[in-house]
């Protein structure tokens, strides 16, 4: 088939060779990129175009989906999630398990190939991509579920890259306790719902009308004024945690006293008790309180949101950490007294899936800490920012990547900086 022949739904024979950031996999046609899901490389599959592809399309890829595995990859299983599976039509398969059709062992190598790949291709080259480690349950441990609810009353997730809503029987990456939540639901209004278990193991149902999501609701009128969300207590590495029940905490049940752990291990020895130290966009003050187990005295967390930064300092009263609610890149220009005493101390960087960016990474680097641990959810946004720190002099000595959420695309890496 020619480039003037394709069109939104036509079909290609497409032989697979690598995996992309995003959770897609890398074909071509007649010289064109196309980016394929729920395929594997070394398949050869039959895929939908999912995009307008006419005679008049300039761009450089296509979007397809698979519908038929051809010749199929060793490490192809059924669908962890069945409704998921490629058997069902793409429009009708629920987003969030992009790699449950997977072996769960070569997802994780897939997955340190997109890693080394970003690093590569943005982070000047020459650092070795860690192995991925897994965190433990694989199946059953998502403590967070959204979803969604259309205006037809139908209740789902969203089907894969889309804002549609397919009503599904189950949600195996979920927690019993929030599955069997999840099957309860009937007659919501239009809108969202967000099912969350804490700690305390009962499952909190937090419901977002559509209405109350904007200033004003329909036609008009003032919506709803938000209520005061519950506050619900976490456990990692000890500690409790409180926070809002829709507020940032880690999905996967081990993930925060993993990641705690592994900065723990990254600045072991790295935290000068006489130093000022920093934990930036530090949520409910995990990493703060990680930076005074390893000595920290003089602890600084910030962020933007106010109640997560109230929730810090109450969190962290007894370790005597300040809580500052801020954003980052404002903070680091702020000419607060304790940036002076950074040079010697402990960074911690945990920023949003964007990544730092170059502005907060030069700032942090004109601070000289001694030792930045720095927690990323995107391997392309880490791999950029580990650019603009090699440049200004720091230079990743270690890195560490977590499976976090199985049968998805995503990983945690955690990168030790020094000059």
């Amino acid at each position: 088939m020619s480039d003037s022949d394709a069109s939104e739904g036509a079909l290609l024979d497409l032989d697979v060779t690598a995996i992309a950031h995003g959770g897609v996999f890398v074909a071509r046609h007649e010289g064109r990129v196309v980016f394929v899901s729920d395929a594997i490389p070394g398949e050869r599959v039959r895929a939908r175009l999912s995009e307008p592809a006419d005679g008049a399309d300039t761009r450089s890829f296509w979007r397809a989906e698979t519908v038929e595995v051809l010749e199929a990859s060793p490490h192809r299983r059924p669908h962890v999630w069945p409704e998921a599976d490629v058997a069902r039509a793409p429009e009708q398969r629920p987003g969030g398990a992009d790699l449950g059709h997977i072996e769960i062992g070569h997802q994780r190598v897939l997955k340190r190939q997109v890693l080394q790949e970003a690093l590569d291709r943005f982070a000047g080259g020459g650092i070795d991509a860690p192995d991925v480690e897994p965190t433990g349950a694989d199946e059953n441990w998502r403590t967070r579920v959204t979803l969604h609810v259309d205006d037809d009353g139908r209740i789902g997730p969203f089907a894969a890259r889309s804002h549609r809503v397919v009503p599904v029987v189950g949600h195996v990456l979920a927690r019993p306790a929030i599955d069997a939540a999840a099957r309860e639901l009937r007659g919501l209004p239009a809108g969202r719902i967000e099912l969350v278990e804490p700690a305390d193991g009962e499952v909190r149902r937090v419901l977002r009308p559509a209405a109350e999501q904007h200033p004003r609701g329909r036609g008009g009128r003032r919506g709803a004024r938000p209520r005061t969300p519950e506050t619900i207590v976490e456990q990692a590495a000890g500690r409790s945690f409180a926070l809002d029940v829709d507020g940032f905490w880690q999905i996967h049940p081990a993930a925060a006293g993993l990641l705690d752990g592994a900065v723990a291990e990254l600045l072991d020895g790295a935290v000068d008790p006489s130093a000022a130290h920093l934990d930036l966009y530090g949520g409910v003050g995990l990493f703060a309180a990680t930076l005074a187990r390893l000595g920290g005295r003089r602890i600084t967390t910030v962020e933007s949101a106010p109640r997560a930064t109230r929730h810090a300092a109450e969190n962290l009263r007894d370790l005597g950490v300040r809580a500052l609610t801020a954003r980052v890149d404002r903070f680091l220009n702020s000419g607060d007294a304790d940036l002076r005493d950074v040079a010697g101390g402990a960074v911690v960087l945990d920023p949003p899936r964007s990544g730092a960016g170059r502005a907060v990474v030069e700032d942090v680097a004109a601070l000289d800490p001694s030792a930045i641990a720095y927690v990323a959810c995107d391997p392309v946004a880490l791999a950029r920012d580990l650019a603009t720190f090699r440049g200004l002099g720091y230079e990743p000595r270690r890195l560490r990547a977590f499976d976090l959420f199985p049968h998805s695309h995503h990983l945690e890496t955690v990168a030790l900086l020094t000059r």
